[in-house]
C-alpha cells in the first residue's frame, strides 16, 4: 500500500524533453558572454598594453605606487622609484599613469 504512494504519476502534458537543452544552452551563451568572453578581453588589451611599455613611460604598479621606466627586458623592467633603479615583473604593472581611472562597483 505504501509503494503506491512513491509511484511518480504519469507526466500528463509536460515540456518536451529539447525545452531543457535549449535552457541549458542559453544559460551557456549568457555565461560565456557575460564572464569568459570580457575577461578574455580585458587580459588580452593588459597583454598588448605590457608588450608597448618603453623606457620613459611612468607607470602605476599593481602595489598602488608611480614609477618611471628605466629600461625593458623581457620579461623584467628596471624602474625608477625616488632615487633609486629597482627590478620589477611586467606583469607588476596595472597600468600607465596617463591611462584615465577606471571605476569599479
Amino acid at each position: 500500500m505504501t509503494f503506491a504512494l512513491f509511484q511518480a504519476a504519469p507526466a500528463a502534458g509536460g515540456p518536451p524533453g529539447w525545452t531543457q537543452f535549449v535552457f541549458i544552452g542559453g544559460m551557456a551563451l549568457m555565461f560565456y558572454f557575460l564572464l569568459i568572453r570580457p575577461q578574455s578581453k580585458a587580459r588580452k588589451e593588459m597583454a598588448d598594453r605590457l608588450s608597448k611599455l618603453k623606457a620613459g613611460d611612468e607607470v602605476v604598479l599593481s602595489s598602488g605606487l608611480f614609477a618611471t621606466i628605466d629600461r625593458v627586458e623581457d620579461k623584467h623592467i628596471w624602474l625608477k622609484l625616488g632615487g633609486s633603479v629597482v627590478k620589477a615583473r611586467r606583469a607588476a604593472v596595472a597600468s600607465l599613469a596617463s591611462e584615465p581611472e577606471t571605476q569599479q562597483s
